[in-house]
């Protein structure tokens, strides 16, 4: 598993931590199964509109209740799925995100195993 591209997706999912995204107004949710696109959203917002690994663009997408950010992307022959961390959870990668740190889980979609987290920059993998 290449780190350097998880730690890659992770950031442009997330966006700078200088400058943290904004949350989108309920007033101005728009539907999570299309992807973002410029000049959709609010004025001024931090949310990165596609992400790019090997050369190939992949779409932000955002999920339903929880409106967390996510994409899909292929490594290695493999597709996998970014998810940001839902702070709500009551685990440790939630209390960290809760806490203002970057988090965002990895997840291989064939198998729907979790492979590995980027917290702050830092890759985790799973079950090593």
């Amino acid at each position: 598993m290449d780190h350097e591209i998880l730690k890659s997706v992770a950031e442009q999912m997330m966006g700078s931590s200088e400058n943290p995204p904004a949350k989108i107004p309920t007033s101005q949710k728009r539907d999570p199964s299309t992807p973002l696109r410029a000049g959709v959203g609010h004025p001024g917002l931090t949310i990165p509109l596609e992400v790019v690994v090997e050369g190939q663009l992949s779409p932000v997408m955002r999920t339903g209740a929880r409106r967390l950010r996510t994409v899909r992307f292929g490594m290695g022959g493999k597709t996998y799925q970014a998810i940001e961390q839902n702070a709500e959870k009551p685990s440790r990668w939630g209390k960290l995100a809760r806490e203002g740190h970057s988090v965002v889980q990895f997840r291989e979609v064939g198998s729907g195993k979790y492979v590995a987290v980027v917290v702050d920059g830092k890759v985790i993998e799973y079950g090593r």
